[in-house]
């Protein structure tokens, strides 16, 4: 990838049929290794809090924090779309506060564009950032900063009112000026019909595959994070088996004596006895 991708470019993606691919990336090597596959949006995800620090959550997760790895994820990347989520607190209190932690994600972290999870209640927050010139993805269905509000990790619009709620939050946040929209754990069709209903692309995790788009964790889905992997995630690799292995025979060689070998250490040109002489 050579050409810098821009919000207008993922936009037209809908327009033609073109999926837009995107994973998460909290870091310049995983950065720079996705942006050579030519994934299209690299998300730098508040999820970093479970995978990266630990947390149980994203809930413990800070400006601070996203600006450190985004700033690794656009070295990394430099034509990728990077998009960062604004942590949980960055912008509920106020709207001035929320163009502030934007604005710092755009000029400190070099970020194309913020990610807010919410529906109607954010669309007020969602339209001043676009009007302050910072480009904003929407998240609705499973918000997991507000977990413990939907009752956990649960799929969100399976019945009629909260169908339509989900819908009609859709069309709130585009009407806001959002410029692509997150669908997390809705059922398939409804994913479909708010796809079809909004002029902006859509990307699917645990949608299906009405959406313009897809998302992953990167983690999941290259087998690394072992502690839960949801039901939606397809593993197209299971690193974590990889890199065990790989350890266990790394302590075993330098158990045995048997790492660094000669082919793996250096030479010099005079007798050690000649330097030791004298000593």
């Amino acid at each position: 990838m050579t050409k810098k991708l821009t919000v207008v470019d993922i936009r037209a993606m809908k327009a033609t049929g073109e999926k837009i691919t995107v994973l998460t990336a909290y870091d310049a090597s995983m950065a720079r290794l996705l942006e050579a596959a030519g994934i299209e949006v690299l998300l730098v995800g508040d999820s970093l809090g479970m995978v990266v620090m630990g947390y149980d959550s994203t809930v413990p997760v800070t400006m601070e924090d996203m600006l450190h790895h985004a700033k690794a994820v656009r070295r990394g990347a430099p034509a990728s779309l990077v998009v960062c989520d604004m942590p949980f607190m960055s912008y509920h209190v106020s709207i001035p506060e929320a163009i502030h932690n934007a604005g710092r994600l755009m000029k400190e972290a070099g970020c194309d564009a913020v990610k807010l999870e919410g529906g109607h209640e954010i669309c007020s927050t969602v339209n001043a950032l676009v009007q302050a010139g910072i480009p904003v993805m929407g998240h609705i269905g499973l918000t997991p900063q507000t977990a413990g509000l939907l009752g956990g990790y649960k799929v969100q619009g399976k019945d009629l009112d909260s169908a339509r709620k989900q819908l009609a939050f859709a069309k709130a946040l585009e009407a806001a000026g959002a410029f692509a929209l997150v669908l997390e754990c809705l059922p398939a069709a409804l994913a479909q019909a708010i796809t079809e209903a909004i002029n902006i692309p859509t990307i699917g995790i645990g949608a299906g595959v009405g959406c313009d788009g897809q998302v992953l964790v990167t983690n999941d889905m290259l087998g690394m994070f072992e502690k839960f992997t949801p039901s939606f995630v397809k593993n197209y690799t299971h690193l974590a088996a990889q890199i065990k292995e790989a350890v266990v025979d790394y302590k075993h060689e330098v158990k045995a004596k048997a790492y660094p070998d000669a082919a793996h250490s250096f030479t010099m040109k005079v007798d050690i006895a000649e330097v030791l002489k004298g000593e």
